[in-house]
């Protein structure tokens, strides 16, 4: 096979196979799913409010320009606020499942 019959096939491979290769975290997560897990958070954060309880109150994360630990709200930043804590929280890494962590993303995004 010549090169330039190479990469059509090369193409059309992946555009088989990397569909079915699996993601990550790229799973999008159910918001009401996510609002029964955030329960267990409402101890330390409120969901409707952008004042301090003990932590941070969530209303509006994803829209705000910056979280309070100066970074973007992105999902990887706030998931790895979630997994590795910081600040009096704890880490929720071997706690919640990434299902449970999509879910909760899904929700703080709704606020």
């Amino acid at each position: 096979m010549r090169m330039s019959q190479f990469a059509p096939f090369t193409l059309g491979l992946c555009l088989v196979v990397l569909p079915v290769l699996p993601q990550g975290n790229a799973k999008a997560g159910d918001a009401e799913k996510g609002k029964e897990v955030f329960e267990q958070c409402g101890v330390c954060h409120y969901p409707d409010k952008t004042e301090k309880k003990m932590g941070p109150g969530l209303k509006g994360l994803f829209k705000a320009e910056k979280m309070a630990n100066g970074k973007k709200p992105t999902e990887a930043n706030v998931r790895e606020i979630i997994d590795k804590g910081g600040n009096g929280m704890p880490a929720y890494e071997e706690i919640l499942t990434d299902e449970e962590k999509n879910d909760i993303i899904a929700y703080l995004k709704t606020l």
